[in-house]
């Protein structure tokens, strides 16, 4: 079974940047794809960017296109969300996540909305001055 432990979360001001990491164990990330999710208080859990199990397909929220990177380091075993120009409305607790793709294409990326396997238990962003 895989599993997932979010860092780097903090505390950071508008227009800053944040690097998460997303470190798995128990599986090889050749066999997931990876998404990372935000919930902020009151609000419903918001998919804002995956990665395929190949790393060559990613996708992304229009609330975080063109300000959010994902990436991964095989070796590592881990997949950041590289966040930068953040905005106050940026702050939630973010989740990553992994969905057995084993079976689909390499370049196969789960649509937005679509249920994943193993949660880490995530960490908190707060983007405030």
């Amino acid at each position: 079974q895989l599993q997932l432990v979010e860092f780097g979360g903090g505390l950071v001001q508008p227009g800053g940047s944040l690097r998460l990491s997303c470190a798995t164990s128990g599986g090889s990330l050749d066999d997931y794809a990876i998404g990372w999710f935000r919930q902020a208080p009151g609000k419903e859990r918001e998919e804002v960017s995956s990665i395929s199990r190949s790393g060559r397909t990613t996708d992304y929220s229009d609330s975080v296109k063109d300000r959010f990177i994902i990436s991964r380091d095989i070796a590592k075993n881990t997949v950041y969300l590289h966040m930068n120009a953040l905005k106050p409305e940026d702050t939630a607790v973010y989740h990553c996540a992994a969905k057995q793709t084993h079976f689909f294409s390499p370049t196969y990326i789960p649509p937005f909305g679509s249920e994943y396997d193993y949660w880490g238990q995530g960490t908190q962003v707060t983007v405030s001055s």
